[in-house]
């Protein structure tokens, strides 16, 4: 997850501080622009007072003037009465002074004229001389016209002259200034005054607001995750505003959303992680219950769970409930979680009537001990999830009790973790399942429960090494029921499974407890009889025959069934000193017993012995005649599609032609593998399919059974990709088989040789799969593209519960894994029709074709007669 960015720093203002400075801001807006007005408009008024009363001074003095002029009063006198006016106004802010001839021109300038009278009158006439301001004073000048009864003093004037020039002069500077001090000290004043209401009335409009902030971040503050956000309650938040209350309202809607949308990130990491925990190892299979304990501490890592419980469907009408505990529970709650699990359970439309529910504990921390829960507390915290169908590993239903479960938003999440946890657990079960079965049928026979042919030839050799080590004498036998074709031909394969199953438990119940009884393959049986010679074993054998000549089993035609048996005996170290010779012996003698009637027991002598040797020996000839003549004849038996039916694939196997007949493989593949030719028996017959592939135009896929001595000869890969290259078959055709029981003590080895055969572009092919113990090793380590499954599941799955279970797990891990399935023994319509259903890609066997020779079907001529 990337790192979250921090915030960039942002500029803001405390609310209240915003409102006192806006209402200095405006209240200094207000008087700057009242203060400049005002004062032009005083300094103008007084200008105007000033200029009318300067110009009343001037009047009035000048018609007292001419009234004095008027009355015969000389200059002498006009002027004492000029002065005493002055003086008069010597201790106002008025002057009066007076101006004649060159005085006036001095005063008002230089002008171009020729008399000081000219001069004058022109600085009148173009407006020189009126009202004006000098550095804050006002001149107010007013002409002294000359008049008729001035003339008599002014001889040399004419009417209306400007006989001299009277100026009246006011100080204006020292009344503005005081004004304009008086407007300073008022704005003073009134600013501090509004200073102390902006600040009264910006506490009383943000003490609500900031109030209401304060209690929203103390709400804020305390939400660490989605569950907190119940605690956020902004509906009791008044701001005293109206636009400020509908951010409020609008606020608590987002939190009403967040909860109903919102999931808690831890949740979301703990999904996240859970799905860490689907790498399954062999230790998770192995011990599935730790596993799920452990999966519940992690769960409480996030979430508060008590119990997780998980219920599987073992058989039609039984289920396992299992019941992880976190830690030790009371026993009343133990009881009363199984009470309300169970008929939650039983409560469900899946659940099958009058099923049986086994319930089993399991405590992940058994140290520390759980509070006691009401069954109340249990009801209401429980959260279960049942499918319509069981999923894999037969799980169907999954359940948690947590309190978490009661949160309307984390009820979405809780069941999502089910559902994670309903695959995970579901996977590890069917892992699990799947493992015993393969553990289970890599020994045993499934039809009768016996050992294997695998395990049966392990304990052969081991048994072997036993006796070479203390010197005891041991037997084998060899065991097959008579006619036993007959009573599958004429009363179907399930009957014929019943008695099979019947004829080992016959013989089961008349042999020792340390005897070991295989199922060799079909109506074969195969016994190991430790520290037995062979006169104990004769008498052993006997009393088997015995046992088997009495049974008897009711047909479906209402008829009795009966079994007779022939069995051959060879005893260790007199008939043979190692597994392969003793097994001759002994199948040639079962063979004996046939001929010569059945229903008998078969103990070699020693001429009998040697001749068994020498025919082995003369099948060795056979083998190496039949190498250098190149009579080896390859045979192709169908593999067919089961979704369209028709066979592209064909599987090589060998015949001897020995004269007229051909001999199949079953009679001289362990006289030649014992001789150590296999291989070359291998190059012959893989030449002579590839001829007939080219001739006939083949295009579907081959598959060539390896043997196991193919793996450790290092040119034969390169050999067979000459073949190929000669005879112009593409490597991505050709399919190697190798048989699962043959190459598990070579699995270095193999894996070598796989990687190699891939390498050169050819394909892989598990042949017998689920016959051993290392299916999942085979899966797991190499690049396989197909598995076939042992014939011997796929054979009796339609009649056999346990049979078909195995087939369904093969196919559904293969399929998961993508890797393509091949039933084998598909002997009749019903198989087939299973096979299908299962989802098996291909099917084997005599119903789908028998092997045969050449031609092989060209391009569009693949289909079968299904």
């Amino acid at each position: 997850m990337s790192a979250e960015r921090p915030a960039s720093p942002r500029r803001a203002l405390r609310l209240r501080l915003f409102i006192v400075a806006a209402i200095m801001g405006v209240a200094l807006l207000v008087f700057l622009t009242v203060h400049i007005t005002s004062t032009l408009i005083y300094e103008r008024t007084m200008t105007r007072q000033a200029e009318q009363t300067a110009s009343g001074i001037a009047h009035q003095t000048f018609a007292s003037m001419f009234q004095i002029m008027r009355e015969g009063w000389t200059r002498e006198q006009l002027e004492a009465f000029s002065a005493g006016i002055e003086e008069s106004l010597a201790d106002t802010p008025l002057r009066l002074d007076f101006y004649r001839g060159e005085k006036v021109a001095a005063l008002y300038g230089e002008v171009d004229q020729p008399t000081w009278h000219e001069r004058i009158e022109h600085a009148f006439e173009t407006g020189a001389i009126e009202s004006r301001q000098d550095n804050g004073e006002l001149r107010y000048t007013f002409p002294l016209r000359a008049r008729n009864e001035c003339l008599a003093c002014h001889g040399n004037a004419s009417t209306g002259d400007v006989l001299g020039v009277m100026e009246v002069r006011q100080d204006l500077g020292t009344a503005i200034s005081e004004a304009r001090n008086q407007h300073v000290w008022t704005f003073l004043g009134t600013g501090l005054g509004t200073l102390l209401l902006g600040s009264l009335i910006a506490a009383w409009a943000t003490a609500p607001i900031t109030r209401s902030v304060r209690r929203f971040q103390d709400q804020v503050t305390q939400v660490n995750a989605i569950k907190d956000l119940n605690h956020v309650e902004t509906q009791a938040i008044d701001t005293g505003f109206v636009e400020l209350n509908q951010v409020v309202d609008q606020v608590d809607d987002l939190v009403r959303k967040l909860r109903a949308v919102a999931v808690d990130k831890d949740i979301l990491e703990f999904e996240l992680k859970l799905l860490d925990k689907f790498i399954i190892t062999s230790d998770v299979v192995r011990d599935w219950r730790e596993y799920i304990g452990v999966l519940l501490t992690e769960i409480n890592t996030i979430i508060d769970a008590y119990t997780l419980f998980t219920l599987f469907k073992a058989n039609d009408d039984i289920y396992e409930l299992e019941i992880f505990w976190r830690a030790e529970p009371k026993e009343a709650t133990r009881r009363t979680v199984e009470r309300l699990a169970t008929h939650r359970i039983r409560a469900s439309e899946e659940f099958v009537r009058d099923a049986n529910i086994s319930v089993r504990h399991n405590v992940a921390d058994a140290s520390s001990h759980l509070p006691e829960l009401s069954p109340r507390q249990i009801e209401l915290a429980t959260k279960s999830l049942v499918l319509d169908t069981p999923r894999i590993g037969g799980v169907v239903g999954i359940g948690v009790q947590s309190e978490l479960v009661r949160d309307p938003v984390r009820h979405v999440v809780i069941e999502s973790i089910l559902s994670t946890l309903l695959n995970l657990v579901g996977s590890v079960k069917a892992i699990y399942k799947y493992t015993q079965d393969l553990e289970h049928y890599a020994t045993r026979d499934p039809l009768t429960n016996l050992y294997n042919q695998r395990v049966f030839w392990e304990l052969f050799n081991y048994e072997i090494k036993r006796a070479e080590g203390h010197g005891y004498p041991f037997a084998v036998m060899v065991v097959d029921l008579d006619n036993f074709k007959t009573i599958n031909d004429r009363y179907g394969h399930a009957f014929g499974d019943r008695f099979l199953q019947a004829y080992s438990e016959t013989i089961q119940g008349a042999i020792r407890n340390e005897d070991i009884l295989a199922r060799y393959g079909g109506d074969e049986f195969a016994l190991i009889l430790p520290e037995t010679d062979q006169q104990s074993a004769w008498q052993l054998a006997a009393h088997m025959a015995e046992a088997t000549d009495g049974l008897s089993l009711p047909a479906p035609d209402g008829s009795r069934v009966r079994a007779t048996t022939c069995i051959g005996i060879a005893a260790y170290p007199r008939h043979g000193k190692d597994t392969r010779d003793l097994f001759l012996v002994a199948d040639n003698m079962m063979y004996k017993a046939k001929r010569e009637g059945k229903n008998a027991v078969c103990v070699p002598s020693d001429e009998e012995v040697a001749a068994v040797f020498r025919e082995a020996g003369e099948t060795g000839i056979m083998i190496m005649e039949a190498l250098e003549d190149r009579r080896i004849v390859p045979y192709f038996q169908p593999i067919m599609d089961t979704t369209t039916g028709e066979a592209h694939i064909h599987e090589l196997l060998m015949r001897i032609r020995v004269g007229g007949e051909l001999i199949p493989a079953g009679q001289f593949v362990e006289v030649a593998e014992t001789m150590g030719v296999m291989h070359q028996l291998d190059y012959v017959l893989i030449e002579q399919a590839f001829i007939e592939v080219s001739r006939s135009g083949y295009s579907g896929l081959l598959f060539i059974n390896l043997s196991p001595r193919a793996l450790i000869i290092g040119e034969f890969i390169g050999k067979v990709r000459q073949l190929a290259h000669d005879h112009g078959i593409e490597p991505a055709k050709v399919v190697f088989e190798i048989t699962e029981r043959d190459t598990v003590k070579n699995m270095a080895v193999l894996e070598q040789f796989v990687l190699d055969l891939k390498q050169q572009g050819f394909q892989f092919a598990v042949d017998d799969f689920g016959s051993g113990f290392s299916s999942f090793h085979y899966l797991k380590r190499f690049p396989i593209d197909f598995v076939k499954i042992e014939g011997d599941f796929v054979r009796n799955m339609v009649h056999d519960a346990r049979d078909q279970a195995f087939v369904r797990s093969i196919a559904a891990l293969a399929r998961d894994l993508n890797v393509r399935t091949i039933a084998e023994f598909v002997e009749d319509a019903e198989i087939l029709e299973a096979v299908r259903s299962i989802g098996i890609h291909y099917a084997q066997g005599f119903h789908v074709g028998h092997p045969g020779p050449g031609p092989l079907p060209g391009p569009g001529d693949g289909k079968t007669r299904h």
